[in-house]
């Protein structure tokens, strides 16, 4: 039991055990709600560890970075970023922002791929190194709270932005290029799930209000990969023809 305890000690609190195991009441509200939050999260973040690897296998292996704006994506490592370290300074579980961290990893490769693919490999070599060490600053504490909270409330209009210019990128070309479906989907999906764990996990009107705003404009973006779908079928064809 004790064993058993200590599992479930990372989905409820000692009194929603006591509640659900000890009562045996599994109908308690409140005790529900968090347990779902806590799963969603915890499934959220494996969902995030692979969720960018479409994205940059389609990049490794078209050899380009057509249709892909580097702006958006280093707007979209700014927001994961702040998330990241605002998300620790505030000492908020890791259900709660553990996928932003697995984020950051994969959307830094996707700016350096980016980078390299447009004949710029010196340029993803200098991006990499100063990002490194503004992440650094960002997380090890010496950055103030308020200062990393200000940066939170700004991922609003960055995120906003970042997906403007990648739709204009997709429109501009007629077709969404290099971008990868399962990629834009799952990341829609994981926005919308974490409005709920967001609300439950942390209160944080700021942080609630950024994932409302990233769902909205992840729903743009996805909406225009089946718009295009047809004609970036055909651009892929055509660009395949080419390399033959």
């Amino acid at each position: 039991m004790e064993a058993f305890r200590s599992l479930m000690s990372f989905l409820m609190t000692p009194v929603c055990y006591e509640i659900f195991f000890t009562d045996f009441n599994f109908l308690d509200v409140p005790c529900l709600k968090a347990v779902i939050s806590k799963c969603l999260g915890y499934g959220i973040i494996m969902g995030a560890v692979l969720v960018k690897v479409p994205q940059i296998q389609k990049l490794l292996k078209s050899s380009s970075a057509v249709g892909m704006s580097f702006s958006s994506v280093l707007l979209e490592l700014y927001a994961i970023t702040s998330m990241c370290a605002y998300s620790i300074a505030r000492s908020f579980p890791f259900s709660a922002w553990g996928d932003s961290f697995f984020l950051l990893i994969q959307v830094t490769i996707i700016a350096c791929l980016v980078q390299y693919y447009r004949g710029k490999p010196q340029l993803a070599i200098v991006f990499l190194v100063i990002y490194s060490v503004i992440l650094f600053v960002l997380v090890s504490g010496i950055t103030p709270t308020n200062v990393l909270a200000a940066l939170q409330a700004s991922n609003m209009p960055a995120i906003v932005i970042a997906k403007m210019i990648q739709a204009a990128e997709s429109i501009k070309n007629g077709h969404t290029g290099q971008l990868s479906a399962i990629t834009v989907f799952l990341t829609f999906i994981g926005s919308t799930a974490r409005i709920f764990t967001s609300i439950q996990e942390t209160g944080d009107n700021i942080v609630i209000l950024t994932y409302i705003v990233s769902t909205i404009a992840n729903a743009v973006i996805s909406f225009q990969i089946i718009y295009y779908w047809k004609a970036t079928e055909e651009y892929v064809k055509n660009s395949m023809k080419k390399q033959q």
